[in-house]
């Protein structure tokens, strides 16, 4: 199945602004609602806090990619850099994180770490200015749906990582098989209103990984381990709003660019309880040495 889209008027290069923008604006309340970490969380034995659980999450992205000590490694679609500090951190590597949000730059910035900090890069990762063959792996956790061209990121991270350097991606993702109605209640509009450039399916990134020369050497479906995720966010963000009359002023705003931001809680919740969505992590590795494509020289 092809990838679920957003209309093509909102798709090319407006993509980026509104990406930054949605982030840039609602700063405060995915702060409150997902603190440091604006991803899903694992729970394993069950009973993890919310805290625990994100911290699972990246922990196993780190073990996936064979993260060791002086490694070189790099962050596309940081946010408020978390993952960067705490895989940084706790396997003793060297994160270059690139984001696009101003908000979550300057917040990733104002972090202290005695050791191994990261280095924050405010951009645009179709056109970072990265050095190839440089890194020796790469992850992309819940961004890679925000950027418009998937070949051409994909493609750039093998232009950065040295060859047999591992790529890890989490990524929410549709079913490969959706009915009509998971299509248009719930798919569609959470794309639209998301501010996703598209809902892919599993295949649709193997397939693209595998184009720019990368081999897949491992999946894993997540899905029920990080379904909770939802449940909490629309209880935090209940607490939210109740206590803090300036987030709901924020997303009553009069040009009604955040209206949907509750709605689309509420869809990617039924999203996941219906299997219209599922979570997945896929480990990939570079077949060959960095360099850029010959479509990107």
């Amino acid at each position: 199945m092809q990838p679920i889209e957003r209309p093509a008027s909102q798709h090319a290069a407006s993509q980026h602004d509104a990406v930054s923008q949605h982030y840039d604006e609602l700063d405060a309340l995915y702060r409150q609602i997902w603190g440091e970490h604006v991803h899903h969380g694992l729970w394993v034995r069950g009973d993890e806090t919310r805290h625990e659980a994100v911290r699972l999450l990246v922990d196993l992205v780190g073990a996936v990619a064979e993260l060791s000590p002086g490694d070189r490694v790099v962050d596309v679609g940081s946010g408020y850099g978390a993952s960067a500090r705490q895989l940084a951190a706790d396997f003793g590597v060297d994160v270059t994180a690139v984001t696009l949000s101003p908000a979550q730059h300057a917040y990733a910035v104002r972090q202290s770490a005695e050791n191994h900090a990261p280095t924050y890069v405010l951009g645009n990762w179709l056109e970072n200015d990265l050095p190839e063959d440089s890194y020796d792996a790469a992850y992309a956790i819940e961004s890679l749906s925000h950027i418009t061209d998937l070949s051409r990121c994909v493609e750039e991270v093998r232009r950065v990582l040295r060859r047999g350097g591992r790529f890890v991606i989490c990524a929410w993702t549709a079913v490969e098989k959706p009915t009509n109605r998971q299509v248009r209640y719930l798919l569609d509009p959470i794309c639209r209103d998301g501010r996703l450039a598209h809902l892919s399916t599993v295949t649709h990134y193997a397939e693209t990984l595998e184009r720019a020369g990368f081999v897949i050497e491992e999946f894993r479906d997540l899905t029920d381990g990080v379904r909770r995720t939802w449940t909490l966010a629309l209880r935090r963000t209940a607490a939210a709003l109740l206590s803090q009359p300036s987030l709901v002023r924020t997303l009553a705003r009069s040009d009604g660019e955040h209206r949907t931001f509750l709605t689309t809680i509420v869809r990617i919740w039924m999203a996941y309880r219906t299997e219209a969505m599922r979570y997945g992590l896929l480990k990939a590795r570079n077949t060959d040495g960095g360099g850029r494509p010959a479509n990107l020289a």
